[in-house]
């Protein structure tokens, strides 16, 4: 049974390139053989992910995560099964929001900044799908 997990985090410390590039290239190595699939967002101090596979595979990773100590105040915002995956075609594609034109945020929060801990999980998720649609996800691995 495939399953899509949304979550939101903070990060334990500053958000350097070499901490996000270490997180990818983790979920890069990892997630293929467990069958796990996603994208992870970032901007600021803030983390959101959905991951996607086999209900024991995204249960045991998303536990993963909330141990690890990069990761603070980690919150479950979505949590469904799937009868498709949206993310097929990432091991772990990536979003820098800084990057991003803030209108595109604004469009589905209150303000023009990722805070997924004061919105609903399915205007995240749908966030997330509007930067699928405009080419934001960097790192596509067919």
């Amino acid at each position: 049974m495939l399953v899509r997990l949304l979550y939101a985090s903070r990060a334990s410390s500053t958000l350097t390139p070499e901490l996000i590039e270490g997180i990818l290239a983790q979920s890069r190595q990892h997630n293929p053989a467990n069958g796990i699939t996603g994208i992870l967002c970032y901007s600021g101090d803030i983390f959101m992910q959905v991951l996607e596979g086999g209900r024991d595979a995204v249960c045991e990773l998303y536990n993963h995560i909330a141990r690890d100590d990069r990761h603070s105040n980690v919150r479950l915002l979505s949590y469904e099964e799937i009868q498709e995956r949206r993310f097929a075609s990432w091991t772990m594609g990536q979003v820098n929001l800084a990057k991003v034109n803030p209108s595109l945020l604004l469009k589905h929060s209150e303000k023009p900044t990722l805070d997924p801990f004061v919105g609903s999980g399915a205007a995240s998720m749908a966030l997330l799908d509007e930067l699928i649609a405009t080419a934001s996800v960097l790192g596509k691995a067919c």
